[in-house]
């Protein structure tokens, strides 16, 4: 995973992050990456700020962070943006099996099928179903295409 500071046109400095240099350049390309203020798809890699850590004790089997200052949290437009990129990134990385989903996720579950990552069609009960089997699923709300540009 790599991460990028990116600023857009407008000046709004944001983090993005990435399978690899390529897949920025790919979703770059294809309007994927826009700031989470603005919504502009004029986005650009700028410096990355060196991060300090702080003097917080180590904690035994917790791998050591690096501690900045503060953040915001993002409102509005930042929070759909975002949303959106989440989206688009399950969209792109997952196999849609459609109304298929639960028994592919059971077949993957009981090694019955190559295990990869799907998505697809399945109501609450059937998640819920599929949970209480030790097959652990994320439920996200049905999203149309065009609310996706």
């Amino acid at each position: 995973m790599i991460i990028y500071d990116l600023c857009c046109e407008n000046d709004h400095r944001f983090e993005g992050w990435f399978r690899s240099a390529e897949d920025f350049a790919v979703q770059q390309e294809r309007h994927f990456v826009s700031c989470p203020q603005c919504d502009s798809h004029q986005v650009r890699r700028v410096p990355s700020a060196v991060a300090i850590g702080t003097s917080a004790a180590a904690v035994p089997g917790v791998p050591s962070v690096a501690l900045s200052g503060t953040a915001m949290m993002p409102a509005g437009k930042q929070v759909m943006a975002l949303y959106r990129q989440l989206i688009q990134a399950v969209v792109e990385s997952c196999e849609d099996v459609g109304p298929a989903f639960v028994e592919e996720a059971r077949k993957m579950h009981y090694n019955e099928a190559p295990e990869r990552p799907i998505r697809g069609d399945a109501s609450e009960e059937e998640c819920e179903a599929l949970r209480d089997e030790g097959i652990e699923v994320i439920r996200l709300p049905s999203i149309k295409e065009e609310e996706l540009n």
